[in-house]
């Protein structure tokens, strides 16, 4: 009886989450490799040739080149890569907050690629209509706002993980003789279509739990305010949120433009082996400049931050990844996590088949139901 009332929450929370599952799965697949496509795309405008003798030019006279070429438009960050064969890559991102769908919500949001020996821009890009971020909005939000869209997406999210659970129950077997054919995938020409179907749902489903549970649940880290909470506090030991102190710069009458340029030599004396940088100019006359440091390429769950003053370029706080509880540390690799990056290449492809299994549930979760249905309906004298 147990059963029979989890297989019906399992069947109607299946069927009302089943086109939002399938959506977000097959978005999630699809980005997983989304930086090694892009680099591809992008290759002309990413890689430059280094110079035998010239050395990269300062990092304000760089900005001051990508300035002229974004016009009004404020740069809002700047990637930079420890490595000589790569451009540095002006961003610039502006929202509007009362928006309903993606391409009314993002004013602009635009990519400049320059050439640090030379200055000279390689390449722009206009990110709002990029393949990669659309689909990312996409797996996001659904296209719509954060505020409409990711909810919807949280709430979809939540319930394939009662489906992923309620799944397991139903699949378990009721003694061990009779579960030696619960774990593969009948082929045989003999197999009826719909014993095949009905083996790919609860096979694929088994196989991929553990890993399908890791990127639903990562996934709802972003989508509720109160679970992000839960996994750190689970994860820290404690209630009390991290103490980030913001620093203030200390306004003079003549502001020195040459300030970041001492404040990323700074930063690349005390990481010289870090593999990328994000430098984020001041949103204000007050707000400090802040320079967030990663050790390894293309993942953010190893990052420090450092916060100088935008007038002297004088150091005001450091806060390296080993300054934070493992609950923060969590919460920083958790995109690693979510996409499989974590592990690499490897992890990148198991979680583009789990995301693909996944993706699979709801189909043949349906087609499991509408077969059932079918027979249901057929007379019983023919």
């Amino acid at each position: 009886m147990i059963k029979n009332w989890i297989g019906k929450i399992h069947l109607w929370l299946g069927l009302a989450s089943g086109i939002i599952v399938f959506i977000v799965s097959v978005t999630g697949c699809i980005y997983v490799f989304n930086q090694e496509f892009t680099k591809l795309a992008r290759k002309e405008a990413i890689y430059v040739t280094k110079p035998s003798v010239s050395k990269i030019l300062s990092p304000s006279q760089l900005f001051e080149n990508a300035q002229e070429l974004l016009g009004e438009k404020k740069i809002g960050w700047v990637n930079i890569y420890n490595k000589p064969d790569k451009s540095w890559v002006f961003s610039s991102y502006k929202g509007n907050s009362e928006a309903t769908t993606y391409f009314n919500m993002i004013d602009h949001y635009e990519s400049v690629y320059v050439d640090p020996y030379s200055g000279e821009t390689t390449g722009s890009y206009d990110e709002k209509t990029d393949f990669f971020n659309i689909v990312k909005y996409l797996h996001w939000s659904l296209l719509l706002s954060t505020k409409i869209g990711q909810p919807i997406v949280g709430w979809s999210t939540l319930i394939f993980v009662i489906l992923l659970i309620s799944g397991l129950v139903l699949w378990w077997p009721k003694s061990f003789k009779s579960a030696k054919n619960l774990f593969w995938i009948r082929w045989k020409k003999s197999t009826s279509a719909k014993r095949k179907n009905y083996d790919l749902h609860n096979v694929l489903g088994f196989y991929s739990l553990i890993f399908a549970l890791i990127i639903a649940l990562t996934g709802m880290v972003w989508a509720f305010k109160w679970f992000q909470a839960v996994v750190y506090v689970a994860a820290s030991g404690t209630t009390v949120p991290p103490a980030v102190e913001v620093k203030q710069s200390v306004p003079t009458q003549v502001e020195d433009s040459k300030a970041i340029d001492f404040a990323f030599q700074q930063t690349l004396q005390k990481y010289s082996q870090a593999a990328q940088f994000r430098i984020v100019p001041p949103a204000d006359s007050l707000a400090a400049l802040n320079i967030y440091v990663g050790d390894k390429e293309g993942v953010y769950y190893k990052t420090h931050q450092l916060q100088f003053d935008q007038y002297s370029g004088e150091l005001l706080s450091e806060r390296t990844h080993n300054d934070k509880n493992f609950g923060e540390k969590l919460i920083t690799a958790n995109y690693d996590i979510h996409v499989g990056a974590i592990l690499g290449i490897p992890g990148k492809i198991l979680a583009f088949i789990v995301s693909l299994v996944c993706a699979s549930l709801p189909v043949t979760g349906f087609l499991v139901w509408w077969n059932k249905r079918k027979t249901r309906k057929k007379p019983l004298f023919q």
